[in-house]
């Protein structure tokens, strides 16, 4: 028996001996959106709890875009560009997208160019989070539980700062997107450790789509309310990695009405 997991960009499949008791549990798939871009366009201009992106940002701001790494299936080829156009009236010079790796490696010039585009790589500053060097990162405060908070400096001295991700259930911190984007996606390694600690995830909450009371995710809140998250998109996918619905505005308006959504 042929069994098709989702894994890598092109699944794998693995052969069950006939004999074997298998059950596959299939989770609900939605059809993705017949224009994606349209509605990304549209959540932007009409957020959630915000102004429009457009008017929320002034010509004298400097400006963070926080974007995903490649290790996750962020269709940052259809957020970038339309908030960029945005952000059509701040200067390309006052704009840094910025690639949310947490611990991970950095991504190739490949992988930031499929990403994002030749245009928008030619003609915006790119970053990559360096979890490892204490010299690229600023502390900003610490938490209720006592964690210090170490930001990529960029990202900690922008006077906006846009995140962008996904949202799916997450095995320990109940759900990604949201201020992931900021911890552990722009944070320093002793940040990302504390949070990630045997501790806390020794905690029964700090499991598959459970926020409240999770000390993991509960955190990652607070450290982006602290940073400055302010503005958010993100997104749902299918199994095909086609967007299923499209949220904007404030942190915690947008974040959980699309967490309500992929529920």
């Amino acid at each position: 028996m042929q069994v098709d997991l989702a894994y890598g960009k092109t699944g794998l499949t693995v052969e069950i001996p006939e004999h074997a008791d298998v059950s596959v549990f299939t989770p609900t798939d939605l059809p993705g959106l017949e224009d994606p871009l349209a509605a990304i366009r549209e959540a932007l201009m009409n957020p959630a709890g915000s102004k429009p992106l457009s008017k929320l940002v002034s010509s004298s701001d400097r400006v963070a875009v926080i974007f995903s790494d490649v290790t996750r299936p962020t269709p940052n080829h259809l957020l970038i560009p339309p908030i960029l156009e945005q952000l059509s009236h701040i200067p390309d010079d006052q704009i840094v997208l910025c690639c949310a790796t947490g611990t991970h490696r950095p991504d190739t010039e490949e992988e930031l160019h499929a990403a994002l585009g030749e245009t928008v790589m030619k003609r915006y500053k790119v970053i990559q989070n360096n979890a490892h060097d204490p010299a690229t990162q600023l502390c900003v405060g610490t938490t209720s539980r006592g964690n210090r908070i170490m930001i990529n400096r960029t990202v900690a001295e922008a006077s906006k700062k846009i995140l962008t991700g996904f949202i799916e259930p997450h095995f320990f911190a109940g759900f990604s997107g949201g201020g992931k984007a900021i911890m552990p996606g722009m944070a320093g390694l002793e940040t990302i450790l504390r949070n990630h600690s045997p501790e806390n995830l020794d905690d029964p909450r700090c499991s598959w789509g459970i926020t409240e009371g999770n000390p993991v995710w509960e955190e990652i809140m607070e450290i982006a309310e602290r940073v400055g998250a302010d503005f958010l998109l993100n997104v749902s996918l299918n199994r095909k990695k086609a967007i299923t619905g499209v949220f904007a505005g404030a942190l915690q308006t947008a974040y959980q009405t699309g967490v309500s959504f992929v529920r």
